[in-house]
């Protein structure tokens, strides 16, 4: 059940008694946290070298879908704050997101174990810890790993997300997009890779030549090289990754029988060799939440908080285009009730256009062994606010655990910077037992939806059908004069037209000829996706 100390409660004071002598910035800083809805506990100020328990530091759940940032280096404790916030927020009734890099976010299911040093730290900030497990869904991205798995069409990840993990340059996402927007014109469906693989081949043989000509600004050279990437692509493993069922992202909203929040685990580390996929596939996640959720305008609470980790894959080698995406759907998604985590090492690892929209910020310490380092630790240090602090001392000088935080107040206003001992999790600080997690995915409702993977007829057997049903010589020959503007039908347009394409529209929603409407990121947006 959640913690009496996240709950809603009365009305506090501005400060408690004992707060009051506390020194003057001290005072002032614990002023700016004393608010008086619900909110999430992060621990206790540090001042002076002092951990100050009657100065607690606190986060206004209604401001948790303005988004927020946190950072640090490794073995800081970022991992543990992410499971604070989670547990937190799950216990107030809100959904949570977690992709699970490293394997050790699992345990947030179980309870934790009680030590010498969960007391002691417990001890310090005057938290009242108990060992509690949170509801939780485990998800594995494309099956590969321990979980429910989760794969997207190629069709509903589209051309700007694709176009992030073939690694393909400006010109050829716009061409990779030219490719997607005649498939969608064709009712040619991308279910998985080998269906793109297909339309591709198509349009670069001697038979589909007259309609690579009608894809304005497509070459035979570029539409190559996309061939090319695609199958390399395919050749590394990725192909599982794609196909249906397609995951449906509104299973992230749900709320346990006691009223908290599911937390949905992605475990990740099973493919952490490859960052560009898994970073792009949060990214199609949220993407495809983005647009498909109604309008909210300001809630009492966020309808779910998602953190996208290693936020920094998610900016390397990105398009302008895929950037601006970012970037928009950062700005947009707020006023869907959703808050939007970014879990890195710097903030200058995150764009100033997304940086400037995060409203929350937990940086952890940070290192100072060379140049780049101290470089990266003076940007830090100017994108807080003034503050009584020495902060570059403070950021190198904070121990495992602790944090310089700021975030927005109930008004919407920055709250002064504190130096934080945060609180301990009371789930398990670890991984969930291999035996435990397996009986979890298998006893989940949702496991028998996702398990197992379906491959229907989609454009890569409806244009091997076709090209079987009319060899390219006799298509050739079946044009012997130019036609009329009214007989424009190429050669694929009559296999389309044809019987053997007229069950392509097997799923709800979708028909033979209707072009699919895309969203910033150029996912799929059907009306006919149903949302639970």
């Amino acid at each position: 059940m959640p913690d009496r100390e996240t709950m809603p409660s009365a009305p506090a004071p501005e400060v408690s008694e004992r707060a009051a002598a506390l020194p003057q910035d001290a005072l002032r800083i614990a002023s700016g946290y004393a608010f008086t809805g619900p909110a999430l506990h992060l621990g206790a100020l540090l001042w002076d070298g002092q951990c100050l328990p009657d100065a607690q530091i606190r986060v206004p759940l209604a401001m948790l879908n303005r988004h927020g940032l946190v950072a640090g280096a490794t073995g800081t404790g970022k991992t543990k704050t992410l499971q604070l916030i989670a547990e937190q927020l799950s216990a107030q009734g809100v959904p949570v997101f977690l992709a699970d890099i490293k394997g050790d976010l699992s345990g947030i299911g179980a309870p934790g174990r009680q030590d010498a040093r969960v007391e002691g730290r417990a001890g310090d900030v005057h938290q009242s810890w108990t060992a509690t497990g949170f509801p939780a869904e485990y998800y594995a991205l494309g099956g590969i790993g321990r979980g429910i798995p989760v794969r997207a069409t190629v069709t509903g990840f589209g051309p700007v997300l694709l176009s992030k993990v073939l690694r393909l340059n400006r010109t050829q996402e716009q061409s990779l997009a030219l490719i997607f927007h005649y498939a969608d014109s064709k009712g040619l469906e991308l279910i998985d890779l080998k269906d793109l693989r297909a339309v591709v081949t198509f349009l670069t043989s001697d038979e589909g030549r007259p309609e690579l000509k009608t894809v304005g600004g497509l070459s035979a050279a570029t539409a190559g090289v996309i061939l090319r990437s695609l199958t390399a692509f395919e050749a590394q493993g990725a192909s599982g990754f794609f196909g249906e069922p397609e995951f449906d992202t509104s299973e992230l909203l749900r709320t346990a029988e006691d009223g908290r929040g599911v937390v949905s685990v992605l475990e990740l580390s099973a493919v952490q060799d490859r960052p560009q996929l898994f970073s792009t596939f949060l990214m199609w996640l949220l993407a495809d939440l983005f647009h498909d959720l109604p309008e909210l305008g300001d809630v009492d609470k966020p309808r779910l908080v998602f953190f996208l980790d290693e936020a920094h894959l998610l900016f390397d080698d990105a398009s302008e285009a895929f950037l601006e995406s970012i970037a928009q759907t950062v700005r947009l998604i707020r006023s869907k009730g959703v808050g939007v985590f970014f879990v890195t090492q710097t903030p200058k690892d995150v764009p100033a256009d997304v940086l400037a929209q995060l409203g929350n910020r937990v940086q952890h310490a940070l290192r100072a062994f060379t140049p780049d380092d101290q470089k990266a630790l003076n940007a830090t240090v100017k994108t807080f606010p003034k503050s009584p602090y020495d902060l570059e001392e403070v950021l190198t000088g904070l121990g495992t655990g602790e944090a310089v935080v700021t975030v927005l107040s109930e008004k919407g206003a920055p709250t002064p910077v504190a130096a934080t001992r945060l609180r301990a999790p009371e789930s398990l600080m670890g991984p969930l037992g291999q035996d435990a997690l397996e009986r979890a995915v298998a006893e989940s409702a949702l496991y028998e939806r996702y398990a197992q993977a379906v491959d229907r007829e989609s454009a890569y057997e409806r244009l091997e059908r076709g090209r079987g049903a009319k060899g390219p010589d006799e298509m050739r020959e079946a044009a012997p004069r130019e036609p009329r503007e009214d007989e424009r039908a190429s050669a694929v347009e009559q296999v389309v037209g044809s019987g053997v394409f007229q069950s392509l529209a097997r799923s709800v929603g979708t028909q033979i000829g209707r072009e699919i409407t895309r969203s910033l990121f150029g996912t799929a947006r059907r009306s006919g996706r149903r949302r639970r």
